[in-house]
């Protein structure tokens, strides 16, 4: 299995649950309580170099991740998101779903979610 060795996804840490071929670790700067990162055990950098397996894989962890985090934190929602390449935001180039749990209140009008991403079209 391809492995970088300067990568910090590369070697797991703050695992919450594993699987085959990706793991599920806590966000080690997390934007809500709960907050994951579904990430693959193969070094590859983006989201659309994973094979088929491992898009199963993700997708399956992510459910997984889901009744973890609703089991240990009782959020109301849930944000999923990717950043694919720098001008998306990625700032570790080994692919990383982040799975982030939403609670009533936690910000004045969250209408738009992900769409904030991009400030002034978070709001329609």
């Amino acid at each position: 299995m391809k492995k970088s060795a300067s990568c910090l996804f590369c070697t797991p840490d703050s695992v919450v649950l594993e699987g085959d071929l990706v793991y599920a670790r806590r966000d080690s700067y997390p934007v809500s309580p709960g907050h994951l990162l579904i990430i693959p055990y193969r070094h590859v950098a983006d989201y659309f170099e994973t094979t088929v397996e491992e898009k199963a894989a993700i997708a399956e962890m992510i459910d997984r991740a889901r009744e973890w985090v609703r089991q240990e934190h009782a959020p109301d929602g849930f944000n999923i998101g990717v950043n694919c390449g720098a001008a998306a935001g990625q700032s570790v180039m080994h692919v990383h779903i982040h799975l982030i749990p939403r609670y009533a209140g936690d910000m004045e009008n969250p209408r738009g979610g992900v769409r904030g991403v991009i400030p002034d079209k978070q709001k329609y």
